[in-house]
């Protein structure tokens, strides 16, 4: 299989990734911990299941790992809004991330369909 850092899908959530830490390394309180953790680990999540799929021996099972990038990516989105209601990011912050977060799933859907994973 192709390189995986050429797949844009992965590109893009390599920069979330990157800009969900840099975001996350902001929010303080003890209160909010856990949260900050879980962002940062569906947003790694999404990228690592992406690179792990990549190096599978077929279709139907870089679909799979696709699958739950996106599920992930989901998950991260289900944060950004918590995180958001809870006024411990910044509205701005919020909007360019959740923003971020659709465009990456929408390019998962893409691929999965391209390669014939919901086959």
């Amino acid at each position: 299989m192709a390189d995986f850092k050429k797949l844009k899908v992965w590109q893009k959530a390599h920069a979330l990734a990157l800009g969900t830490h840099e975001m996350a390394g902001k929010i303080r309180g003890a209160s909010n911990m856990s949260l900050k953790s879980q962002m940062i680990r569906a947003a790694m999540s999404i990228d690592s299941n992406i690179v792990e799929g990549r190096g599978k021996n077929s279709d139907k099972e870089f679909a799979r790992y696709l699958r739950i990038a996106l599920n992930s990516a989901s998950e991260l989105e289900s944060h950004f809004i918590m995180a958001s209601d809870l006024g411990i990011i910044a509205r701005k912050d919020f909007a360019t991330k959740v923003d971020q977060t659709i465009e990456v799933r929408k390019m998962l859907h893409g691929l999965i369909d391209r390669i014939g994973g919901d086959s």
